[in-house]
């Protein structure tokens, strides 16, 4: 098995890919209606596309190829309309969030397809507790190496984007304490985590051979690092978002990477080197666990400060590169967040402390969905 050519993509291009929760409108535990909706949906003539994703309580959306957040925004809401449409039809609805806050991972059902049967039998256990739902955002490249260097950069802000995303305070009917508990099931599979430090593709192509070699992977599919190059697209894949409870802050996050990406590939403002890699994993727990209010080390200078304190001054370096790719919206948008700090895990934190009833908190984010 080779890896594949990394085909040509336009440079800071943008696709979003949302895994959405159904729910029943009764007590708003997951409900297996993904075959439905998928029937329903696919008589509908839309942009991106909707898929089935590992349970049967989950789908996938996603864009078409999109030259900034506002038509990433534009093409979710179209899409996201229909969804719910639909979902009104099955008497079901539909949520954003990272987890679900009470559903038990063994009642759920594996979808009828043959690559989510091979991965529950490798797994086991684990497949189902991968009712788990996240955004992930591709950046289009001009190359290769463009590629490897921008991914190594955004390894520097893994954290910014888990803790403005952060949606799964609750697992199992109970609060983590964690802003983002998503993260923490990803961590369990063996090919999770970041790519390696190398910066040329036939580098990467060494390493991905050497894996292959093993039998341990067959394709990109098998790695489920936070980062990873996607050569069939041309682009690489920021994957530790939570889903956000709404469309306008997932396209708001796509045009934070936009922002960064631009900024990588114009200036080229560091020398990504292993080195960087000593912080990650505390840098990257700090945000799942703390949110906006993590520690964050600088993997240059060893300075610590506050992840919010860091977003803050990363939106001001990014303002010229924002607007040259129309994402000035977007960073204000999520400037406001880190401003209030009020991610979506506070607005849902904030909701159970007033109703002391999950079902009621998935029945208000469901009704947030719809409209923003």
């Amino acid at each position: 098995m080779t890896l594949e050519a990394f085909h040509t993509s336009e440079a800071l291009t943008l696709g979003v890919e949302l895994e959405l929760q159904l729910v029943n409108t009764n007590d708003y535990d997951l409900a297996h209606y993904a075959s439905d909706m998928l029937r329903l949906m696919g008589k509908r003539e839309l942009p991106g596309s909707v898929v089935p994703e590992m349970t049967e309580s989950m789908i996938e959306i996603s864009t078409d190829v999109c030259r900034d957040w506002h038509a990433a925004e534009q093409q979710l809401g179209q899409i996201r309309d229909a969804l719910v449409q639909c979902a009104d039809k099955l008497n079901i609805a539909i949520v954003g969030g990272g987890t679900h806050p009470f559903q038990k991972w063994h009642q759920q059902r594996i979808y009828d397809k043959p690559r989510f049967h091979q991965l529950s039998q490798l797994y086991g256990y684990l497949s189902k507790q991968f009712t788990i739902f996240g955004q992930h955002v591709h950046v289009g490249c001009p190359d290769a190496d463009s590629a490897l260097y921008t991914l190594h950069c955004l390894s520097r802000y893994i954290p910014h984007c888990i803790a403005l995303a952060a949606s799964s305070p609750f697992v199992q009917g109970q609060d983590t304490a964690f802003d983002s508990a998503r993260l923490n099931s990803v961590f369990a599979f063996p090919l999770s985590g970041r790519a390696p430090c190398v910066l040329t593709w036939t580098e990467f192509e060494q390493y991905f051979d050497k894996m292959a070699r093993t039998g341990v992977v067959q394709s990109m599919k098998d790695f489920y690092w936070d980062i990873r190059p996607k050569p069939e697209y041309g682009t690489i894949e920021v994957r530790v978002f939570d889903t956000p409870l709404t469309i306008g802050h997932a396209a708001a996050l796509a045009g934070f990477v936009q922002s960064l990406a631009a900024w990588f590939q114009t200036e080229r403002p560091f020398t990504p080197c292993e080195d960087d890699y000593l912080v990650y994993s505390y840098n990257r727990f700090q945000a799942c666990r703390f949110g906006l209010d993590a520690v964050y080390v600088d993997p240059a200078s060893g300075t610590h400060l506050t992840l919010r304190e860091h977003l803050l001054a990363t939106f001001e370096r990014l303002a010229p590169f924002a607007d040259g790719c129309q994402a000035a919206g977007a960073l204000e948008r999520l400037h406001k967040v880190v401003r209030e700090n009020r991610n979506d895990a506070r607005w849902l934190r904030e909701r159970q402390q007033q109703h002391e009833l999950l079902g009621e908190v998935i029945r208000q984010a469901s009704l947030r969905f719809r409209t923003d």
